[in-house]
């Protein structure tokens, strides 16, 4: 039997590492599509021991003639485009390069199938960002999107095109609209991330205090390793769709922080308001947490919690690792790693 052969975009990310692991498993040919200058970006397949069984090769989502050569001679079963500029914070300082590599980058993919590869499936990574403040207590397929950055924007306008190539070209294109998603392969560059780093770094005195800003935001935040099944998943489909792909349980990030604070033997107690509001640890009474208003964005997204109802009735998925769990994996992670690198 013919193996399927899958391209995954963004290979070098949390989600493509994971997706890359998972369709292996399922006996895939993976091959891995990544920026040229993204080189020494791929450790996170060499953690998971996948980076010998993954072909990497050069993808620009801002190169027309690139995007249309690998797909033109690359015979893939599916496609899953995970490459962005995924940084919220960072699409304000750049909303053109943003827009050109999540909206018109997503284009050009679509015109590329569209032109020399119709049979072949397509996922798009969406975003519950797209929602902004909405109204709605609880998000699902049929939410009216409100985006609120320059970031949301370009991926409402990517999951459009996929909505419109599926309608007036009949290609077998889906998007998921994925609530926040961690792992302990997250960057830095991503809050969750950013304050179990930080917390072990305060713990082992390396940095006085752990920077924040809004820790009033409140996120549907899941596990990534259980979200890239749900992806797979809504390619298997007998027709494509879009699916909202979440935890079914919001929390805020100072929630987070209390939770993750524990992990390194810190029993935060807060007090303060607004830029003044800080964390001291209930035994040393150590500042440990400090708000900043740079760590502030532009606009405030207030609230995502999702309703991922018809991809468990549709698709038979739901997610294996509660926000407990998942904050347990990152710190577990996090103080090996650290202990490995600082030789403690």
């Amino acid at each position: 039997m013919t193996k399927k052969r899958a391209l995954i975009t963004g290979i070098s990310g949390q989600d493509g590492a994971y997706l890359a692991q998972f369709l292996i498993k399922k006996g895939y040919e993976v091959v891995g599509g990544e920026r040229q200058n993204a080189s020494g970006s791929l450790w996170r397949l060499e953690e998971l021991g996948i980076d010998r069984a993954v072909k990497v090769i050069p993808f620009e989502l801002l190169e027309e003639n690139n995007i249309n050569e690998v797909i033109k001679n690359g015979k893939f079963n599916e496609i899953y485009n995970l490459a962005a500029q995924s940084f919220v914070g960072s699409s304000y300082a750049t909303p053109i390069f943003t827009t050109n590599v999540n909206a018109l980058g997503v284009t050009r993919i679509l015109e590329a199938v569209k032109n020399y590869s119709r049979k072949t499936r397509f996922y798009q990574a969406s975003t519950s960002e797209m929602y902004g403040n909405s109204v709605s207590k609880i998000q699902n397929e049929n939410t009216n999107f409100q985006p609120t950055s320059p970031y949301a924007i370009s991926k409402l306008y990517a999951h459009w095109m996929v909505n419109l190539y599926r309608e007036a070209y009949n290609i077998f294109c889906c998007s998921g609209i994925l609530f926040n998603h961690e792992s302990p392969l997250r960057g830095r560059e991503f809050v969750t991330k950013k304050i179990i780093s930080d917390l072990a770094r305060v713990k082992f005195n390396l940095i006085p205090h752990v920077k924040l800003g809004n820790i009033y935001a409140k996120r549907d935040w899941g596990y990534s390793k259980d979200y890239v099944g749900a992806m797979w998943k809504m390619m298997q489909q007998k027709k494509p769709d879009d699916y909202v792909i979440s935890s079914g349980s919001t929390n805020t990030v100072k929630s987070f922080v209390n939770k993750a604070a524990r992990h390194f033997d810190l029993d935060l107690i807060w007090t303060g308001r607004g830029l003044n509001e800080k964390a001291m640890d209930k035994n040393t009474k150590k500042v440990i947490v400090k708000i900043d208003k740079k760590y502030f964005r532009p606009t405030e997204v207030n609230f995502l919690f999702g309703d991922a109802s018809k991809a468990k009735k549709t698709l038979k998925w739901s997610p294996k690792t509660n926000i407990n769990e998942l904050i347990k994996k990152m710190c577990d992670y996090e103080l090996k790693k650290f202990k490995q690198i600082n030789k403690i």
